[in-house]
C-alpha cells in the first residue's frame, strides 16, 4: 500500500520546572497508506502525545517523522498549518463544533480555508452530511443535536476534504454502547471506501478490533503490535453485550441516544 508515516527513534520530553516528563522514548512506527491503526493506552501512555506528533501539532525532542519522506519537525508553523489543511481530518471526543454555527456551516470549515468557491463547498457538505445520514439536518445548531448527531456532524467534517489522514482521538467516549458501534461502523467504512488511512486513539479494547494493526501504548513505549480483526462485533455478540448489560441494569432509566430523534424541535 505504501508508507505514509516514517517515525524513526522519536523522543518527546516535557519540562516542568526542574522535572523532565518522558512523553515518549525511542519510538520508531510506520503507517500504511489505507489501513486503520489504535494507538491503544491508559490516560498518560503517551498515546496522545503520539498522535499530536503525526499530526504536526507539536514537533518532537529528538528523533525524525516524515510524511511521504517530507520530515515534519523541519516545516514551519505554517508550512505545517497547510499539512493539516492539505491532509489530515480530526474526529474528536468532544465534538469540537462552533455553537453558533448550523450543521452545514460546520461541515464547510475546512473548506473555507482551502478556499474553494461558496456553492462548491455548499454541495459538498450537504453531501457529507447526507452520507452520514444527516441530510436533512443541515440547517439545526449543535444544542439542538443529539450527542451522537454532533459526532456525525464531526465526522462529516472531517472527511468532507477528502484527507489521506483521519485522526480521531477517542471518538466515541462521549457516547453510549449501542451509538459507539454505530460511528465505529460508519468512520471505519468511510475510511475503506474512501482508501484513507484511519489512526484511532483509545484505551478501549473492544474499539481497537476495529483496526487492521493495534499498537499499545504505555509509559512512551510501543509495548506491542498485534493484529486487529479490522471489525466490530458481530450482530449476535452485540446482542450479548445487551442482554448483559440489561441484566446488570439497576432499574435507573437507560441513557441512549437515538441518532434519527433529535432533542431538540426541528421544522
Amino acid at each position: 500500500m505504501g508508507i505514509l508515516f516514517e517515525l524513526k527513534n522519536v523522543r518527546k520530553i516535557y519540562r516542568m520546572g526542574t522535572e523532565k516528563v518522558i512523553a515518549l522514548d525511542d519510538v520508531s512506527l510506520t503507517f500504511e497508506k489505507g489501513k486503520i491503526y489504535c494507538l491503544l493506552g491508559t490516560s498518560g501512555s503517551g498515546k496522545s502525545t503520539l498522535l499530536n506528533l503525526l499530526a504536526g501539532l507539536e514537533k518532537p525532542t529528538s528523533g525524525s517523522i516524515k510524511f511521504r519522506g517530507k520530515a515534519l519537525e523541519t516545516l514551519s508553523e505554517k508550512q505545517l498549518t497547510l499539512y493539516r489543511q492539505g491532509y489530515i481530518g480530526f474526529v474528536f471526543q468532544s465534538y469540537n463544533l462552533l455553537p453558533t454555527l448550523t450543521a452545514l456551516e460546520n461541515v464547510t470549515l475546512p473548506l473555507i480555508f482551502r478556499r474553494m468557491p461558496k456553492r462548491k463547498r455548499i454541495a459538498a457538505a450537504r453531501k457529507m452530511l447526507k452520507a452520514v445520514g444527516l441530510g436533512n439536518r443541515w440547517r439545526h445548531k449543535p444544542h439542538e443535536l443529539s450527542g451522537g448527531q454532533q459526532q456525525r456532524v464531526s465526522l462529516a467534517r472531517a472527511f468532507v476534504n477528502e484527507p489521506q489522514v483521519i485522526f480521531a482521538d477517542e471518538p466515541t467516549g462521549n457516547l453510549d454502547t449501542r451509538t459507539t458501534y454505530e460511528m465505529m461502523d460508519m468512520i471505519t467504512n468511510m475510511a475503506r471506501e474512501r482508501e484513507q488511512t484511519l489512526i484511532i486513539v483509545t484505551h478501549d479494547t473492544e474499539i481497537s478490533q476495529y483496526a487492521d494493526q493495534i499498537i499499545r501504548v504505555r509509559d512512551g513505549n510501543i509495548e506491542s503490535i498485534t493484529e486487529g480483526l479490522g471489525r466490530g462485533p458481530s450482530e449476535e455478540e452485540r446482542n450479548l453485550e445487551n442482554e448483559k448489560n440489561n441484566s446488570n441494569a439497576t432499574g435507573d432509566a437507560p441513557v441512549t441516544d437515538d441518532s434519527n430523534t433529535p432533542s431538540g424541535e426541528y421544522e
